[in-house]
């Protein structure tokens, strides 16, 4: 079973990642977990990475194409994977089109996790830091007992300056801006599937399951 699962920022794409890889049994795989594979087992291409990353760069296309191609022609991805964060782009999506019909596969589900932008930012936003000890609490998901303060150590808690309302949603709208190309062309690909986000953590990771379980009969 190959999925490529999308989702904006907070929308729980990470949590549902996980569930679907241990129901599955299929690899994760993230673009940055097959960069650092490749560069650590030090292939040509991973070097080549490297030597983007490390001017601070974007790693051209034909490079990370040639990595996603050495990641899924490994051994544990022949019952399937879970591509996570590729492709990005509608080039990207076509030349992952192109490479898995060469490994004799193809895309089957494109699962996007749908939430509304204003709970997005909720979710975004509320996140609030611990000054003493770095503990992370959410207003919403985990507050503290004490508001504004840790329950650990009795340190401040505060905002960091990425998660104001203001720059959480002009990302969100890059985001949006630059997803939209892509779920239009597997749109049309027939193979988009939209999941509701915005329902409790089990009942979004049911629908997926659900979806799933359709594709095998």
């Amino acid at each position: 079973m190959n999925i490529v699962l999308m989702g904006l920022p907070g929308a729980g794409k990470g949590t549902q990642a996980d569930r679907i890889v241990e129901k599955y049994d299929i690899p994760h795989i993230s673009t940055g977990d097959m960069f650092r594979a490749a560069i650590k087992g030090g292939t040509k291409l991973g070097l080549e990475a490297k030597s983007f990353m490390d001017k601070g760069a974007l790693v051209p296309d034909e490079v990370t194409i040639g990595i996603v191609r050495e990641r899924l022609s490994a051994a544990d991805c022949e019952e399937g994977f879970l591509l996570d964060g590729f492709p990005r782009t509608v080039p990207q999506a076509e030349a992952l089109e192109s490479l898995l019909a060469d490994l004799g596969k193809r895309i089957e589900h494109v699962v996007n996790i749908q939430v509304e932008q204003d709970e997005l930012v909720k979710r975004l936003t509320g996140r609030r830091i611990c000054k003493v000890c770095g503990t992370a609490y959410h207003l919403v998901f985990n507050p503290p007992q004490k508001d504004g303060v840790c329950d650990k150590d009795g340190g401040e808690l505060y905002q960091r300056e990425d998660d104001n309302p203001e720059t959480v949603t002009n990302r969100l709208e890059v985001n949006i801006k630059q997803t939209q190309p892509l779920l239009d062309f597997y749109e049309n690909k027939g193979v988009l599937k939209n999941i509701n986000g915005q329902q409790d953590i089990q009942k979004v990771f049911a629908d997926i399951d659900a979806l799933l379980k359709g594709d095998r009969g």
